[in-house]
Parts: C-alpha cells; sequence; structure tokens
C-alpha cells in the first residue's frame, strides 16, 4: 500500500487501560494494545486534520508479564492521599503497520489532499522517532519509536495458536472523523495469532455505543501550512 508506514514502538512499562477497571480510581492494562493506543501512537508521529489513521495490524514482539504498582492519588475532598494499584505491562514492544485515508468528511481541507506529501512526511517522522513524544496508554509510560520492516525478527509467540482477547475497547468515533455531531465507543472481540492482531476497520465494529453530543473541530488552510512549515524545519534539524 503506497501510503503505509511500518514501525516498532517499545517502553519500560505500558498501561492500556481496561475501562472496566477505573471504577475505585484502580487501572488495570489489557493484555495488548487497543487500536485506539496505537492509533494515538500514529498521530503522535504524524497527523494532520486532513488525513486519519487506519491501523492494519499489531505485532507482539516480547512477552506479555504485567507488574502492579501502587499510586498515591490526592483526594480532593479529604485533602490527602489515597493510595491505588494499577497494573501495567512491563517491558513491551510491538511491531505497527498502518495508513492513512483522507477524511472526506472534512471538504473545507480539500486542497490539502496530496498522498505524496503526507506519505513522504510520515515516513520521515518515523525515521525521527516522531514529532511528538510517545506515550504508551498514559503518560507515564514514555514510548519509543523507530523504523522497522514489519515481520521481521523473532517474536515470542510466533508460531503460537489463536488467543481470544474477550471483548475489548477497540476505539472511539470523533464527529470530524464520522461526519455527525457525537461521540461514540466502539468494544469488539479480538483473537491473537501467532502473535499478530489484525484489526477490524472502525465501522466493522457493530458495538458501537453514543457517549454524547459532539462537534466536530474546524481548521483553516493557514494553521495546516503552519504545521507544515513546523514539520519542515523538523526535518531539517531546525526544530
Amino acid at each position: 500500500m503506497r501510503n503505509a508506514i511500518e514501525f516498532q514502538v517499545y517502553g519500560r512499562m505500558a498501561l492500556f487501560t481496561d475501562p472496566i477497571t477505573k471504577i475505585g480510581g484502580e487501572r488495570s492494562s489489557y493484555a495488548v494494545p487497543t487500536y485506539q493506543a496505537l492509533k494515538g501512537i500514529t498521530e503522535s508521529i504524524y497527523w494532520k486534520p486532513t488525513i486519519f489513521w487506519v491501523i492494519d495490524e499489531v505485532r507482539v514482539m516480547n512477552r506479555i508479564v504485567t507488574q502492579s504498582r501502587g499510586i498515591r492519588l490526592l483526594n480532593y475532598r479529604k485533602g490527602k492521599n489515597d493510595l491505588a494499584f494499577y497494573k501495567y505491562l512491563s517491558d513491551v514492544r510491538y511491531q505497527v503497520r498502518a495508513h492513512f485515508e483522507f477524511n472526506l468528511h472534512r471538504s473545507d481541507l480539500a486542497e490539502d489532499r496530496n498522498e505524496n506529501k503526507h506519505h513522504h512526511m510520515a515516513r520521515r517522522m518515523v525515521e525521527r522517532g516522531g514529532r511528538r513524544d510517545i506515550f504508551l496508554g498514559t503518560r507515564e509510560c514514555q514510548g519509543y519509536v523507530e523504523p522497522v520492516r514489519y515481520g521481521e525478527g523473532v517474536g515470542y509467540y510466533d508460531g503460537a495458536g489463536e488467543m481470544p482477547l474477550g471483548t475489548m475497547l477497540h476505539g472511539f468515533n470523533y464527529p470530524d472523523e464520522i461526519g455527525k455531531d457525537r461521540l461514540q465507543v466502539r468494544f469488539w472481540q479480538p483473537e491473537m495469532k501467532g502473535g499478530i492482531i489484525r484489526f477490524q476497520r472502525p465501522e466493522e465494529c457493530t458495538l458501537v455505543r453514543d457517549i454524547r453530543k459532539a462537534e466536530g473541530k474546524r481548521f483553516a488552510l493557514a494553521d495546516i501550512r503552519s504545521v507544515e512549515d513546523e514539520a519542515a524545519d523538523w526535518e531539517g534539524g531546525g526544530a
């Protein structure tokens, strides 16, 4: 696919939060990254409102290991700290394949639909480790990105059979991307085969629920060009 990128993302720990565990202030990570988490990582590498990223596959390279940590959270009502336990993933590494498509709901940005330009800039940002800081699910989990040929190298789950992962968060439908004044959440039931998860496209998910009414953001072409100037400075070493 001409507009695809491949990269490796890794870090010391990750927290891809299962929303069910947020009750009571404690959090537990899914065993694997969600579509939404990988989309956010890809957008941190390169994003403009003219495009949206579609995550095709993720390959789990390291063994899935968890660790629990005690976190002190500020209790604003009592003015003291509460102790909560977060379950993180430890020593994670993933290979990701993704591609971008033009956001046809943004007719105001039609002049910016230049596939070669966006693909070139995206690949350059992968080589530079991303334009923004990379987080593996949450801010305390720093991640790092580097280019990779998807499928190369030895993964812990290579040759393993099917592993059902249960019902998981897939991602969110934002007004900008669906052309509707509403925010929605998607769920799905993935399987990991040989360490690889092939994602459904967002529109293929059948477990979709409305969260609230919302309006899409508006961007001017002048804003888009200022982002391009910033990216050009970054590529040239000026940022």
